[in-house]
């Protein structure tokens, strides 16, 4: 049996240029998935692997990778930060179980950023924050914090201060452990505990209050120690009293550092692994029973020997493997070789192939069980947002929402025996991005083709 436990579904979500992608670069090369850590400028990184991507140092499609902390297996999903590829970030999110908020230090909340925080509100989905750009001339820590509260209508907790300013940034105070830790070299893989420097212990003193303050409403013995004194309140009673309440939604906890620098980002793993959710600590998926009138619900909790269920989010044209269909799986276990029943669309899908993705890279599996991130070859007519599940015990699940198309373009084919092609062109790209649709206009006869920008 799997412990599920040890697992972590997360995305990394931010506007652009809030470094999404070098924080995600910094979480995989320190937990050791890679060994040189990756440029955007250069078009180096790992899950920016498309040409388009590292021509321009934007992410345009999420990326799957998966890496290991401290004996837990954290399965990443980095998203793009443009508007125009918002449907990326949606479909994402719908799958995850958790989300790292990646806010720029000079920049603060921007407008993609509240996008993508009402798209995870959407999903209730718990999260943890990273202030990320410390180094930067004109950083302003607590101004971020201050704009997270107002602009996000949220409850950010701080669980470290930084030590230093701009480039002057070389540590941070970890209010849970009350200790100081400073980087003692420029890859920040080297760094030493210290004393909290004498200029911040008035703050420290104030926000480590605060969060106790709001620790107490999740543990009655906290509560009971912070407002008699009586008893030390240990590092284990707080990590656990600030998951219950991550996960509940009643805090963001408020982490930072500078992921260009490579500071700050042991400690993010360390936090992804203590406050966000595994599987099991989300609520049990609901659905419906098929049929067009039926409203009867449906729970599948994420249990292997449970009845299988998953949620396709994805499809994509591999050069390699050709269509290539990317699902969460919920309960059960899915195997290669065997078939699997679209609830959505009522009939049988054939399981080829199992893969877990590693941004561009393919491991073929067995098999894959609830909690997993994989890849499926051999789906013929399966699509974004459809249910599989097993055909005995029938389910569907929720669809994934998208935005409508903001803009429209008129096109055509350059010569006539070009038609066909453009029309499938069209079609596969409609299959890959929700977003993206066309239809003939009977009065031209021109393709009118729309999205989001």
């Amino acid at each position: 049996m799997t412990d599920l436990s040890i697992i972590r579904n997360i995305g990394v979500i931010a506007h652009i240029d809030a470094g999404k992608t070098t924080t995600t670069e910094r979480l995989l090369f320190y937990s050791g998935k890679i060994h040189r850590i990756g440029n955007v400028d250069e078009g180096t990184t790992t899950t920016d692997w498309m040409e388009q991507e590292q021509e321009r140092g934007i992410t345009i499609t999420s990326a799957a990778i998966t890496c290991e902390w401290l004996g837990h297996t954290i399965n990443v999903i980095d998203t793009p930060g443009h508007v125009d590829f918002t449907a990326e970030v949606e479909r994402s999110l719908r799958v995850l179980d958790g989300a790292v908020v990646v806010f720029c230090g000079v920049g603060g909340v921007q407008p993609q950023s509240e996008t993508v925080w009402r798209q995870a509100d959407r999903y209730k989905i718990p999260r943890l924050t990273f202030i990320n750009k410390l180094d930067r001339t004109g950083a302003n820590f607590f101004g971020v914090v201050d704009a997270m509260r107002k602009k996000l209508n949220t409850n950010p907790v701080l669980l470290q201060i930084p030590i230093g300013s701009e480039d002057k940034l070389h540590g941070m105070v970890d209010l849970v452990r009350m200790k100081a830790f400073q980087y003692t070299d420029e890859l920040g893989i080297k760094f030493e505990e210290t004393e909290i420097p004498a200029d911040l212990k008035p703050l420290v003193k104030e926000y480590r209050a605060k969060l106790l303050e709001a620790s107490a409403d999740a543990d009655h013995d906290i509560m009971h120690k912070f407002v008699t004194g009586e008893g030390k309140i240990t590092d284990e009673e707080l990590i656990k009293a600030v998951r219950v309440l991550t996960i509940s939604g009643k805090i963001v906890p408020v982490l930072c550092g500078s992921s260009l620098k490579n500071k700050g980002v042991q400690f993010l793993l360390d936090a992804i692994v203590s406050y966000l959710p595994s599987p099991l600590d989300i609520p049990a998926m609901e659905g419906l029973s098929p049929g067009a009138e039926s409203t009867e619900k449906i729970k599948r909790v994420a249990d292997e020997e449970a009845p299988a269920s998953a949620l396709a989010f994805k499809i994509q044209t591999d050069p390699f493997v050709g269509r290539l269909t990317y699902i969460r799986v919920y309960s059960g276990t899915i195997k290669r070789g065997h078939s699997i029943y679209n609830s959505t669309r009522a009939h049988r899908e054939r399981i080829a192939k199992l893969v877990k993705m590693h941004a561009n890279d393919r491991e073929e599996v067995e098999e894959v069980k609830a909690g997993d991130i994989a890849g499926v070859v051999g789906f013929k007519k399966t699509f974004t947002g459809d249910t599989l599940c097993d055909e005995k015990e029938q389910i569907i699940l929720e669809n994934i929402k998208f935005p409508e198309p903001v803009i429209w373009l008129a096109i055509e084919p350059k010569t006539k025996s070009d038609g066909e092609k453009l029309s499938k062109a069209l079609s596969k790209l409609s299959e890959e991005d929700p977003t993206f649709k066309f239809k003939i206009d009977t009065e031209t006869a021109q393709t009118i083709i729309s999205g989001m920008g």
